[in-house]
């Protein structure tokens, strides 16, 4: 078949697949061959119609073609059979296997014997190598992740899994043309064709009296029907009109698509409008004839109104944008580049948004699903919302079978309204939540919209016909409008891939949308139910994101190709073409460039780990900062309304505050003011007081907000408490404070007694004989998992309340003991553990399982039911250290009793290696995604580096011990946030090493305040502090970047007068909080557990030691050594 004809069958498989002729669509794909449908496939596969299956494969392939083909037949057939015997159909068993598997004996003849075995068997399980196998809707998946393979894999196959890229309704525009062509061929035009046929030529008939020709509208009912498919013209933006003028934006761009776009110049010839000889530059490239055939218009309100300005419009020369304001003089100084501070989320960050109004309060999106509202001012988190369905019963079934597969979410987008009073955020499965923001403190939830069929990649809010609405695209490449009743408004199709990003925008009364695809397509559309009005390339055609300055005149982009290549440019909207390319990006990327601008003057945007700047009035770079340092490749950022903060994400799952002068000034203000101010809404407008009123608010303690008085120009309002928060002249001086601080003498901070600190204690059913052996917070921070040294794992979790209104783990309100209501326990398998087993867990990062074993099986449980899902590893070896690879939940490393460590998959129950390269049983393990490495701990006091592309060990160490210490003891290791600094924790020491080489950069040793050997130490969420338990019941808090001891802990703070005399009770583990870095719990040896913050009033651990101060008062509880020659030995 010749490749004309091969491209004519994908058009018309897409004409039938458009038009939902569904089974021709597949019969047509089967008997040419040409595409195999993946998805249709698996859904016969999913849905056990077996000859289906085997009939479409039959298009593509024969059993005996090759050996993929003979596999893939082989699993199809070896399913169906199983089936039958689960449901106990023998007779059905014997069919398939005399008629289907019969074949497969010729090349088998064992394995065919052993299939047919399998008859004399009362359950087929029973077979140890089927003994695995589960429900006949998951052995389908199972099965379909190893034919996908195989397909793939398979020659036969080769250039038949990707449909071509075709535009919409492709063929049905092909036919349009030719009718064009066709009617221009006429010898006598007529204005309104009469077309009812395509089986032969269009020709129209001669008229009564002769008539000039002139265009002609084709009748809607010509071609097609216009629901599903506009006639060529309409694929244009406009009736001819359109074409003529240039002002407004949206038809500067419809005017002059480029040949990759589906507007038609047709369009534009066939225009009965006189266009004036300064408009003939828009006119450059007509390719119809004068009486081309005319096109479809559908009209609306909106369009009749942009037809209005679009016929009165100026020329290209004159009409540019609006007035721009009184010129501003602009210097580096106005740019936010000074850090104010680095603040932990816990999470990566993946979208931020400050509030259009009060200028410090910034919302953020993280990976776990959680958004969270900071008031940045205090650096005070004043709510966090953890991800959770709110009505699963109103889900489709596809996303409920979505969660369950696969439980992780993150947020893609988080936004406020124009108006601040509404909040939108948009997750990688189906939904959007909306919440209606009503003070600081209260976040409502009001909405939540299954939108779209996979990832939500963007969302907006817009205003088209004076109503609030919200806009969302994704994955499914649609783009749709709903209401905030939740009403779906419009749907917009055209797109063909994952739609990336929307802008709304509006010019006078003029509502549109531009969208953006991962193809590079740029498209706008009218709020109506038209279609596109454009179909334009971004630079670079990847993912772009497009936005409007503060004032709307002016249009940028900034996207990145598939080649990493990044582009960054401004639009002429009288034009639609790029006005300017601004220059300055170096390296390749391997995601997309975020950027964002401000002030109607500034650009910046995230590239190599820096933060770049320009002028948009020139291409060339401004200025650029790595902020400190600790950024991303690829930084997200996001500036304030102001311009005067800026927030940028970190490597260590945080963000940071840069600002300028104002920005400083600002913050500075508002750390003075009483946080009770914050309780009660602040409205949007400035408070007109006198230089009197400041100064007198300003000395007295305020500690309500006066009312604001809505009168005031419609303008952010940087006040507080009647105070101008950017005002100069209120600046607090500090730097008689800080030359007071630096000159005291530092002093190590000792918490001895309970009113220095809060506690919580979690002893229900404590058992004294019974040991807190491992602690985990869970991953939302809202509980607590303790795996006691009987094997046994107790839960406990926080609830909301008025105290505790975030429901996040804290020492101020006492946790509930959580169990199911069936009762269950999560006991681990303990019937062959020898007494002395080491007990171990991990947890999935969704909180969705937990994994843990003590001597025996490992058991993976339902963090909510508490059953049991599946166990593994059966002893011996038994298991002693668990923990599941970040990137994917079905990798799970264990370490062994036998020194060996084996990597797991769990979903094939198949050890896929076994690394080797210690001598004692396996202490601790440690991913890092940064480096692509695995840290080992074990009881011989040594770590090995394992490369986890390969698992072949890069190089092993042993830590430095004390002179005539035993390599004996437990060893634990776990990365810093920056996935590339190790803590090292041992019962003589804590140390720091850089991993990619394994250098010491820090050590530490007990001695003075806290002799005893040392149980249990953990980076705090930041990786800022390092918490240290010690076997005479201490707690030492130390900086971690020099292991300085800034704070010790008593055991008198936590346990009673009696128990802590005899230090008999003493932490075996610590866990940090995965969001409060301040925060930290202890797991005891008589089983209780314990939760411990600093005072409210101190809100942290003691002070920094100074590096400079040396160690004070001859103490050297706080001294470190490092791994330069002079300080090798360690110091006692």
């Amino acid at each position: 078949m010749s490749s004309l004809s091969r491209e004519l069958v994908f058009l018309i498989l897409q004409f039938l697949e458009e038009e939902k002729f569904k089974e021709s669509v597949h019969k047509l794909e089967q008997e040419s061959g040409f595409f195999f449908n993946m998805k249709y496939f698996e859904e016969k596969a999913q849905a056990g119609e077996w000859d289906e299956v085997e009939k479409y494969l039959s298009g593509f392939t024969k059993v005996d073609d090759n050996r993929y083909s003979m596999k893939i037949f082989f699993e199809i057939r070896k399913q169906k059979y199983l089936e039958a015997l689960d449901r106990h159909d023998r007779a059905k068993a014997v069919e398939i296997l005399v008629k289907d598997l019969k074949v497969f004996s010729t090349f088998n003849e064992e394995l065919y014997k052993e299939i047919t075995q399998l008859l004399t068997l009362d359950n087929f399980r029973e077979n140890e190598q089927l003994s695995k196998y589960g429900d006949t809707k998951s052995a389908r998946s199972i099965m379909l992740i190893e034919l996908k393979k195989l397909i793939e894999a398979n020659p036969l196959f080769r250039d038949k899994l990707v449909f071509p890229t075709l535009k919409t309704s492709r063929l049905r525009t092909l036919i349009n043309q030719s009718l064009n062509w066709q009617h221009q061929l006429c010898k006598n035009p007529r204005p309104n064709p009469d077309i009812k046929t395509l089986f032969t030529d269009h020709t129209c008939a001669p008229p009564n009296g002769a008539r000039a020709p002139t265009p002609v509208t084709l009748p809607v009912a010509a071609v097609g029907k216009p629901a599903t498919y506009a006639p060529l013209g309409s694929h244009g933006p406009f009736p001819p009109a359109a074409a003529a003028a240039n002002a407004n934006a949206l038809a500067g761009w419809m005017a002059n698509a480029t040949a990759s776009s589906s507007v038609q110049s047709a369009v534009v010839a066939a225009s009965s409008i006189t266009v004036p000889p300064n408009q003939v530059s828009i006119l450059k490239r007509p390719r119809t004839p004068p009486n081309a055939l005319g096109m479809v218009d559908y009209q609306n309100t909106d369009h009749e109104q942009l037809m209005k300005r679009l016929r009165s419009a100026q020329p290209v020369d004159e009409a540019t944008y609006p007035a721009p304001l009184q010129q501003t003089s602009w210097s580096l100084d106005d740019l936010p580049q000074t850090v104010t501070c680095s603040i932990p989320q816990g999470s990566n960050v993946t979208s931020m948004d400050f509030h259009p109004s009060h200028y410090s309060l910034l919302l953020v999106g993280s990976g776990n699903g959680e958004i969270t509202l900071w008031e940045i001012g205090l650096q005070k988190r004043l709510v966090a919302k953890p991800f959770k369905i709110w009505d699963m019963s109103t889900c489709s079934l596809q996303f409920q079978t979505a969660i369950v597969k696969d439980s992780s979410i993150s947020v893609t987008r988080v936004t406020w309204s124009p108006d601040g009073n509404w909040m939108g955020v948009a997750f990688t499965k189906h939904l959007i939540h909306l919440y209606a923001y009503q003070g600081p403190n209260d976040l409502r939830q009001q909405l939540e919209i299954e939108a779209h069929v996979g990832s939500i990649n963007d969302l907006a809010f817009s205003h088209p016909n004076k109503q609030l609405c919200v806009v969302t695209c994704g994955d499914d490449k649609l783009i749709k409008v709903w209401d905030l009743s939740g009403r779906k408004l419009y749907t917009f199709e055209g797109h063909e891939a994952p739609v990336h990003s929307v802008c709304p925008h509006h010019k006078e009364n003029i509502q549109f949308i531009f969208s953006t695809a991962i193809d590079g397509k740029i498209k706008a559309w009218l709020y109506d139910n038209v279609g596109s009005r454009v179909d334009y390339d971004a630079p670079g055609h990847g993912c772009t994101t497009m936005l409007y300055s503060a004032d709307g005149s002016r249009l940028f982009s900034c996207g990145t190709s598939k080649d990493g290549d990044s582009f960054l440019v401004e639009w002429n909207e009288s034009e639609g073409a790029i006005k300017r390319t601004y220059l300055g990006f170096r390296k390749k990327s391997n995601g997309v460039v975020q950027f964002d601008t401000t002030q109607n003057h500034f650009l910046a945007a995230g590239e190599d780990h820096q933060i770049k700047f320009w002028d948009v009035d020139n291409v060339n770079i401004l200025t650029s900062t790595d902020a400190g340092g600790g950024l991303p490749s690829l930084p997200r950022l996001r500036f304030n309304k102001e311009g005067n903060l800026l927030a940028v994400t970190t490597a260590d799952n945080g963000f940071k505050i840069l600002a300028n002068a104002d920005g400083l000034g600002c913050l500075r203000a508002f750390e003075n003011q009483s946080f009770e101010a914050l309780r009660a809404p602040i409205e949007p407008a400035p408070v007109k007081v006198s230089s009197a009123a400041v100064v007198s608010n300003i000395n007295t303690n305020m500690t309500r907000l006066d009312r604001l008085e809505r009168s005031s120009p419609a303008r952010p309002s940087n006040m507080l408490n009647g105070v101008d928060l950017t005002s100069r002249c209120i600046e607090k001086s500090r730097s008689s404070d800080d030359i007071s601080e630096k000159t005291k003498l530092w002093e190590l901070t000792e918490i001895v007694d309970h009113g220095q600190c809060r506690v919580v204690t979690m002893s229900e059913n404590a058992d004294p004989a019974c040991k807190v052996a491992r602690l985990l917070y869970t991953n939302s921070g809202v509980g607590i998992l303790a795996l006691g040294s009987n094997g046994i794992q107790k839960l406990w979790k926080w609830g909301r309340s008025e105290q505790n209104p975030s429901g996040k783990a804290t020492a101020s309100v006492a946790p509930q003991h959580w169990q199911p209501s069936s009762g269950l326990l999560m006991t681990n398998d303990v019937s062959d553990a020898k007494p002395e087993g080491v007990p171990c867990i991990a947890l999935s990062k969704n909180d969705s399982y937990v994994m843990s074993a003590r001597g025996g099986k490992v058991s993976l449980f339902n963090m909510m039911t508490f059953k049991v899902m599946t166990t593994f590893m059966p002893p011996p070896p038994t298991s002693t250290f668990l923990a599941f690879h970040p990137q994917d939940n079905n990798i799970i490393a264990i370490g062994m009793e036998d020194s060996t460590i084996h990597i797991y998959n769990v979903r094939v129950d198949e050890v896929k290696t076994k690394l080797k390269g210690h001598n004692k049983r396996i202490t601790g393990l440690a991913f890092s995604t940064n480096l692509n490495i695995l840290i080992s701990s074990g009881a011989d006091a040594q770590l090995c580096i394992w490369n986890t592309d390969t698992w072949e060990k890069r190089k092993s160490i042993s830590i430095q011990l004390p002179a005539g210490k035993a390599p004996i003891g437990d060893t634990r290791v776990q990365f810093h946030s920056d996935q590339v600094r190790l803590l090292v924790s041992h019962e003589t020491q804590l140390a720091i090493y850089e991993a990619s080489k394994m250098d010491r950069i820090r050590q530490w040793v007990p001695q003075d305040v806290l002799p005893a050997p040392i149980s249990c130490a953990a980076y705090s969420c930041n990786s800022q502090l390092v918490y240290a338990t010690f076997c005479d019941g201490n707690i030492g808090v130390f900086d971690a970047d020099g292991l300085r001891l800034r704070c010790r802990i008593a055991p008198s703070v936590y346990l009673s007068q009696t128990v802590s005399s005899s230090n008999t009770v003493y932490p075996l583990v610590v866990a940090a909080h995965p969001q409060e870095p301040n925060q930290l719990a202890v797991g005891l040896i008589d089983g209780s557990v314990k939760v411990i913050e600093p005072a409210e009033s101190e809100g942290k651990w003691g002070v920094t030691a100074p590096v400079d101060n040396g160690i004070p008062n001859g103490r050297t509880a706080a001294s470190s050594t490092t791994s330069n020659p002079a300080s090798e030995q360690i110091q006692r």
